[in-house]
């Protein structure tokens, strides 16, 4: 969840702030980008919301409840809230382990029981980030070691693209990732001409237009998204896709649908004389106009007497609320202002819209990224951006439901197709080979981790490894957990920390929180790392954040003491390790 760097504006003694004052003085500049992110997050909370297995309209309601209700609550500034990718693995995995197969369908009373039981999930795991932010846990974020963070994504990413492959081109799969991935070609073998022509060109609209915006600066603030959806909704209308409809194929250990026009070059497998015709599903489908809150549905909450209920709880508590500090701290980097949010607070916001969320029918939110930064780039100064990104939006589903119902399926599968080859670019690979081999492994341990199992095993997989490999590097076992940091002071008035044994990640929440009370007092401090036997990558990481937090307020930070040791790689922030 890299973000890149912005410019920061110097000398400003008054940044600005979401309250009335701030709302009437940057009106214009946050009603413009909050429409801007508007036209961005129409077909994403859209998209997500069908890869999620939940109705096309709980995304928009998700947006909307978190783009007002929380900007009330939370002081996070530039985030916008919403419908993610990232929580796709966790969505459909729990819509699918209720009986589901991850299409949502109002006719089948299957896919809606199963819509019904993730959203008591919701409800509960919404309850407990309200907890989180009261009980002020926002600092747990830190544990976490920034290779798994990141391979964590890129598994999420990687799997992305294997369950958005098949509705790309005209194929509905479900499955486990690994078989999906092993099932892409007969994916491809038996894919719906009409449904890929839509599909593929969306895709390359998606991967082409950040290019042509690179040579034509005045089309920046046009998103690949809308252009797509320009272009789609014609060509779906050409190809008559309003009559395409679904046929099942049989492939291998998981069954696929094809579109029922190309389901002759497949195996047909046996149906009942009598079976009624399937509906043409090619589109997406929204209340028509003037009953859009029909869509409103309740939680069944009966589901919460099943033991695995408790497990998806977990998932959707702990995952959301790591991915949206995640978000928040990469938003307050690069803040012109160089604001900082509260996480507890934030965390508090976005547990209280995701209970109202799966109350009302909607899909689970968190900060979502690509969305924020959007929302800096176009020059958002206040948290209202992200309440009228969500006015925008219900304005849209409530007036004109019929554009939406004409969106192709396929587009907004080519839109998440993208995104998750944004989580798993080859760049991330080549950026943790920088930062050591290790990082390296550690990185694709957890990718296969999360594939093979899912993700609080394959997060928990990466983790324990780190701890073998920081044991094999000399550290003693218990000081991965309490840093062995002492205090004295240095005659020009500075404070000095002297660490010895190891800082790791998981001991790096203790020293953080020192840095902290040193910092809000005001105090310049020095942290001599001359007698550690390890500093890892994560540690190195949060010092150089450090530095940035210090700077902020006019204070010095550095750290000294590594001439004796040695780093795995030329990359500044790479691990040391005591020659």
């Amino acid at each position: 969840m890299s973000a890149t760097e912005t410019k920061t504006i110097e000398g400003d003694l008054d940044p600005p702030v979401g309250n009335a004052t701030g709302f009437a003085k940057f009106f214009a500049s946050d009603i413009v980008s909050g429409f801007l992110v508007f036209l961005i997050a129409l077909p994403l909370c859209l998209a997500i919301a069908l890869a999620y297995g939940y109705p096309p309209i709980a995304g928009i309601f998700t947006a909307v409840v978190g783009g007002i209700l929380t900007t009330f609550i939370s002081d996070s500034e530039l985030t916008i809230k919403g419908p993610a990718a990232g929580l796709i693995l966790i969505a459909v995995g729990c819509v699918r382990d209720f009986g589901g197969t991850g299409v949502y369908d109002v006719n089948n009373p299957i896919a809606v029981k199963a819509y019904r039981a993730a959203l008591a999930v919701g409800v509960v795991a919404g309850v407990i980030q309200i907890l989180f932010g009261v009980f002020r846990v926002g600092v747990v974020g830190e544990y976490f070691p920034l290779t798994i963070v990141h391979g964590m994504l890129a598994a999420i990413g990687v799997i992305i693209i294997a369950k958005q492959v098949p509705p790309t081109l005209g194929v509905d799969a479900s499955g486990e990732p690994i078989p999906l991935l092993l099932g892409i070609p007969k994916v491809m073998a038996n894919y719906h001409a009409e449904i890929a022509i839509v599909g593929v060109t969306s895709l390359l609209i998606m991967f082409l237009w950040p290019l042509v915006t690179k040579q034509i600066k005045s089309l920046r603030a046009i998103p690949a998204a809308l252009i797509v959806l320009v272009v789609a909704i014609p060509l779906g209308r050409v190809l008559d896709l309003s009559t395409v409809t679904t046929h099942k194929v049989k492939l291998e250990a998981h069954e696929e649908h094809a579109a029922a026009p190309h389901a002759e070059q497949a195996e047909q497998p046996e149906a009942p004389p009598a079976a009624a015709a399937p509906e043409p599903n090619a589109l997406i489908k929204v209340p028509p106009f003037g009953e859009t809150f029909s869509a409103i549905t309740l939680p069944d909450f009966s589901a919460l007497t099943m033991p695995k209920a408790w497990w998806w709880v977990a998932m959707f508590a702990l995952i959301g609320t790591l991915e949206s500090m995640l978000t928040a701290k990469a938003m307050d980097m690069i803040d012109p202002y160089q604001r900082k949010t509260n996480l507890d607070r934030d965390n508090l916001a976005v547990g209280i819209a995701n209970t109202i969320c799966a109350f009302i029918g909607a899909a689970p939110m968190i900060s979502e990224i690509a969305r924020s930064k959007a929302n800096v780039d176009n020059g958002a100064k206040t948290r209202f951006a992200d309440m009228w990104h969500g006015v925008f939006l219900i304005a849209c589903v409530a007036l004109l439901p019929f554009v939406l119902v004409m969106i192709p399926k396929a587009a907004l599968s080519a839109m998440l197709i993208y995104t998750g080859v944004r989580l798993a670019h080859p760049h991330e690979f080549k950026h943790m080979w920088e930062v050591g081999p290790e990082q390296l492994f550690l990185f694709v341990a957890t990718i296969i981790g999360v594939l093979a199992t899912d993700l609080l095993i394959g997060i928990g997989i990466g983790i324990l490894l780190k701890y073998m490999l920081e044991m094999r590097r000399g550290a003693d076992f218990p000081t991965l957990f309490v840093p062995h940091v002492s205090q004295v002071d240095s005659a020009d008035g500075a404070v000095v920390l002297k660490a010895t044994d190891a800082l790791t990640f998981s001991n790096w929440i203790s020293l953080k929180k020192r840095l902290d009370r040193l910092r809000q007092a005001n105090n310049n401090v020095s942290v001599d790392l001359s007698a550690t036997k390890l500093v890892d990558h994560t540690v190195m990481s949060k010092l150089y954040e450090q530095k940035r937090f210090f700077g902020q307020q006019n204070l010095n930070f550095d750290w000294t003491g590594l001439d004796n040791h040695k780093a795995v790689s030329d990359h500044p922030q790479a691990a040391r390790i005591r020659k």
